[in-house]
């Protein structure tokens, strides 16, 4: 009995003596690391940390982390220097036309209607279009592009063109007013304008015409400033037949004489700056009517001309105005 007794004495104190050797830590955390009998959930160590519902909230400390910055207002300047080279495509596969080669690949040709004759789309791609409206100025263009059906105005200025062919308005029949100034335009098929019923204002200043060709008779406004027309380039009573006309802009050519007679719904005549040295006595008016007055012809100018204005009265009496030009 008493060996039995030295033998478990000596098992406790060798027990008492291995835990006072380990260090505090060592022994809190085997203690803590040990599940408690009667807790709701045990404990669990997460690395260095033991993970309980009494600290669950104190895990991720952020103390020791600076404010964090916003760099909205300093996000870095991208530069794009070039396009993104394409996915390579098989050949077989593309659905693309290869491009033709070009003599001047700087100057647009007449787009294609790449299968689309009856909406005319492309055009669109390359102008822009607004509505009714289609804007073709300024991008070098040789010729009259193929235009929407719906097409009512028309701008198409400072380019290329040197000819407006026959089909270049065909079917247009809404088309009211067409611009081509400052082009290079020298010839107009007598049929370009014919069969457009609605055309109102016909705006051609600034391009090299020596000769009109058949106007439709419900133009209001015609503009040719600034060309090459002669006298012999209009025909005999052209502009008499336009029953509508109002503003008639003949100025900065090379007429030799006043191309009339003109219709009773003339109201503007700018004839300024050209080579006319007579002119003839039904000009503006009727010789055999001296009590009818054109009251509607208020603004005619011949300034700028060899013509002695003093010398033709009878040309223009039934006026409500003198022409401006020289009386001496």
């Amino acid at each position: 009995m008493r060996l039995l007794a030295f033998l478990g004495l000596l098992a406790l104190v060798l027990w008492e003596a291995g835990t006072a050797s380990l260090p505090k830590e060592g022994r809190k955390r085997r203690e803590e690391q040990t599940p408690r009998q009667g807790d709701s959930y045990a404990a669990l160590p997460v690395g260095n940390y033991v993970l309980n519902p009494d600290n669950y909230g104190d895990v991720i400390d952020m103390s020791n982390y600076e404010e964090l910055t916003d760099y909205g207002h300093q996000l870095p300047e991208v530069k794009v220097t070039s396009l993104a080279p394409p996915a390579w495509v098989s050949p077989s596969k593309s659905a693309i036309p290869a491009r033709t080669s070009s003599a001047n690949p700087g100057t647009m040709t007449r787009p294609t209607t790449l299968g689309l004759p009856t909406h005319r789309l492309p055009t669109c791609l390359v102008c822009v279009c607004l509505g009714s409206s289609v804007y073709c100025d300024d991008i070098d263009l040789e010729d009259i592009p193929p235009l929407p059906w719906t097409t009512v105005y028309l701008y198409a200025r400072y380019n290329r063109i040197r000819r407006i062919r026959a089909g270049d308005f065909e079917g247009l029949t809404k088309l009211k007013r067409i611009d081509l100034s400052g082009n290079s335009i020298s010839s107009i098929h007598n049929d370009a304008f014919r069969t457009l019923p609605a055309l109102r204002h016909l705006i051609l200043p600034g391009n090299q015409l020596a000769a009109l060709p058949v106007l439709p008779g419900g133009i209001e406004l015609l503009d040719v400033r600034l060309n090459r027309l002669r006298s012999s380039g209009i025909r005999p009573g052209a502009f008499g037949a336009m029953k509508k006309l109002q503003f008639l802009f003949l100025a900065d050519n090379l007429l030799e004489s006043v191309p009339g007679p003109f219709p009773l719904s003339l109201r503007s005549l700018h004839l300024q700056n050209n080579r006319i040295e007579t002119m003839q006595r039904d000009s503006f008016c009727d010789p055999e009517e001296h009590k009818h007055t054109r009251r509607q012809l208020e603004d005619i100018r011949l300034d700028g001309n060899p013509i002695n204005l003093s010398l033709f009265p009878s040309a223009y009496f039934c006026l409500p105005r003198l022409p401006i030009g020289r009386f001496a």
